[in-house]
């Protein structure tokens, strides 16, 4: 893999988690003695070759200010009303000095590991080509509203994880011209699809949880202690 690229990096953090059903947006409950949002960007911090590390929060967020100081590569942009308004905000933050690609990471996905992230990294700049973390599907999926319809065969499906990693130029374009023409964006994945252009598949442990709901947030206290185990060793 080449080592001749610079790399930042958007963690999209506008959103108010209503399903956490919490007074505070989730990316700022309590884990573990600090707040979701700093143990992820903990997470990329560790990443040497980072330039910036973009956090987009609401204008009106009152949280971000009053979080630990983790790293000096971390700068605030304006948040968006959906996730790919704020990765455009991201991106067009770093238009001034654009770097060659950029890591787009879930606020509330602590439990990534560096490991996978350097995977990720490796297998998509040798191949010259985007992608994203994923796993692939282990339970029997079913299709249907109230009663299932169909069993879909699980072969070929896969789990979208984060990080996912673009050439900041094919990202950027591609979010904006899907946005102008109101197509759906779920993830920076599907803008680059649209687009026509490739996305890899990277296997990620399945362990990279986003914390959604309440019960989620004991798995990652759990999850986040083991690995704090496993790296003491």
């Amino acid at each position: 893999m080449t080592t001749n690229y610079t790399l930042a990096a958007i963690v999209p953090a506008a959103g108010v988690g209503s399903r956490m059903q919490h007074s505070a947006p989730k990316q700022y409950i309590c884990l573990a003695g600090k707040t979701i949002l700093e143990h992820t960007l903990a997470k990329l911090a560790q990443l040497k070759q980072l330039t910036t590390i973009v956090v987009a929060v609401s204008d009106d967020d009152p949280y971000f200010a009053t979080l630990e100081v983790i790293d000096q590569r971390i700068v605030r942009a304006s948040g968006g009303k959906e996730r790919a308004d704020s990765v455009l905000n991201g991106l067009l933050a770093l238009a001034d000095n654009p770097p060659d690609w950029v890591l787009v990471h879930d606020a509330a996905r602590p439990l990534v590991t560096l490991a996978d992230i350097e995977c990720l990294l490796s297998e998509c700049i040798s191949a010259d080509e985007g992608g994203i973390l994923a796993s692939k599907v282990k339970d029997t999926i079913k299709r249907g509203a109230t009663h299932s319809q169909q069993t879909v065969p699980r072969d070929n499906l896969w789990q979208a994880l984060t990080p996912q990693l673009f050439k900041y130029h094919d990202l950027t374009q591609a979010l904006q011209t899907a946005l102008a023409q109101q197509v759906t964006i779920t993830d920076e994945a599907s803008a680059i699809e649209w687009a026509n252009k490739p996305v890899k598949l990277v296997v990620g442990r399945s362990d990279n949880i986003k914390i959604t709901t309440p019960e989620d947030l004991d798995l990652a206290n759990f999850l986040l202690q083991k690995q704090h185990s496993e790296n003491a060793l």
